[in-house]
């Protein structure tokens, strides 16, 4: 017998099919391919259900809550990175690459369903806690994370400045799970900050690309290159523990440094996604030596940067092993004020190595140690996350990700920062070098026998 469809069956059918046609135009040119024949007896399986819940279920159920539930469980079949925004986490979303939110300081993850700590923000309330990279939060407020979506997370850690809230963390190597008592503070990160180190060595650190980043660094790097009478000798470009943000802005920081090719390439399904990311020509040279820092804490966009100055050789790329995040999120408003934030490519430095769960291995491998317990500290990675995306080469050097080395990534005993040390050392033995091939080619040029 057939079934005859309630009006139920069939504002939820109508309402499916709106919102796959809508994808395709609102955000970034995205496109979306008209549903496939076999998917229609999919649907209507969904709208099936749909209306058995409304009909049977014990207590009433709110239409919305269950259409958001049912899209939660439909991206959860996706990537670690592409989920569904509800309204009030859409917002949050946009006011965070604003630069400014009430909160703790802290990217996190999810790693076999717990909260994981990716980075902690500098000079943020978590940032001064103490909390560390592969801190797991167990519990927040005393509620248990397990199964709390990553948005969930963010909603209840964000709030008001001067605002407590008590955080619960199993950290690796301490055998008790321990409380950390924070007070909010409005986070407003300042995305770059530089300084002159050693007389005439430039130093440049990126905590988070954001709407500003490469602006900002324009103006700081005007701001050492002037303070500095004689010129800068070196630049340190310090991207550790800083877990991305903005594409745009990590190109734009490339290309401050770079002159020409490409930057980076994307890939996707659609031609929309296929994009290339070329340099230009600067009016201000920066024509010094440099230096890259990385750590496992350096992810997505700050990738992009450390593999198209790798690929250009226009920096020694000095630390650990990056994180390993090589794909693109576009986030796609919906008409309730929701937000789909979905993964639709995957990036390529200019070489072509695709770095998905294998991350930018550095030119010289140097390593900090852990001040607390001077153990190594393992960071968390792509690969480490449920659902990541696999390297499955399709660039010019794909394969798997190379086997894990023992590392740290904060500060040793002495509280000295070793990989910045190591770097301003070779920078200064860079300078040295520079000088003795002037002087050798300036006494081969005063022998030189005049030509007859």
């Amino acid at each position: 017998m057939k079934k005859v469809w309630s009006k139920t069956n069939w504002m939820v059918l109508f309402l499916v099919f709106f919102l796959i046609g809508t994808l395709g135009v609102v955000k970034d040119n995205v496109e979306v391919k008209a549903v496939p024949d076999q998917s229609y007896e999919q649907l209507r399986i969904f709208a099936d259900v749909l209306e058995k819940i409304q009909q049977n279920y014990v207590e009433k159920v709110d239409m919305q809550s269950l259409i958001y539930g049912a899209i939660d469980g439909m991206l959860k079949t996706l990537d670690a990175h592409s989920s569904f925004l509800r309204p009030d986490l859409y917002k949050e979303l946009q006011v965070e690459t604003k630069g400014s939110f009430g909160g703790l300081g802290i990217e996190i993850t999810i790693r076999d369903g717990i909260l994981t700590i990716v980075s902690p923000i500098e000079d943020t309330p978590a940032f001064r806690a103490g909390l560390q990279a592969g801190d797991r939060i167990i519990k927040i407020g005393g509620e248990p994370t397990k199964g709390m979506s990553l948005f969930e997370a963010v909603k209840k850690m964000r709030g008001k400045k001067g605002t407590k809230i008590d955080l619960t963390i199993f950290r690796e190597g301490v055998d008790e799970p321990f409380d950390v008592a924070i007070v909010r503070d409005v986070i407003k990160i300042n995305s770059v900050k530089a300084k002159v180190i050693d007389e005439d060595l430039g130093y440049i650190r990126i905590t988070q690309f954001q709407e500003k980043t490469g602006k900002e660094l324009k103006k700081q790097l005007h701001k050492i290159e002037s303070e500095n009478e004689g010129g800068l000798k070196g630049l340190i470009l310090d991207l550790r523990n800083n877990p991305g943000g903005l594409l745009d802005q990590a190109v734009e920081v490339a290309d401050e440094f770079i002159d020409s090719g490409k930057i980076v390439y994307t890939d996707g399904r659609m031609k929309s996604q296929k994009m290339e990311f070329r340099a230009h020509p600067q009016e201000d040279k920066h024509d010094y030596p440099m230096i890259c820092l990385v750590n496992g804490g350096s992810a997505s966009a700050s990738e992009i940067v450390a593999g198209a100055l790798q690929d250009h050789r226009r920096a020694v790329i000095l630390g650990t092993r990056t994180f390993g995040k090589g794909s693109v999120q576009t986030i796609i408003p919906l008409p309730d004020g929701s937000g789909l934030k979905l993964t639709t490519a995957k990036y390529y430095t200019p070489n072509g190595r695709m770095i998905q769960a294998k991350g930018i291995e550095p030119d010289i491998e140097v390593s900090n140690l852990v001040h607390e317990t001077g153990r190594p500290l393992r960071f968390l990675r792509e690969k480490d996350l449920e659902r990541h995306l696999e390297n499955q080469g399709g660039g010019l050097e794909g394969g798997k990700a190379p086997p894990e080395s023992e590392e740290n990534e904060a500060e040793s005993k002495e509280d000295k920062d070793i990989q910045l040390t190591r770097a301003v050392d070779i920078l200064k033995s860079w300078s040295i070098f520079e000088q003795m091939q002037q002087k050798s080619r300036a006494v081969a040029m005063e022998n030189a026998s005049p030509a007859l």
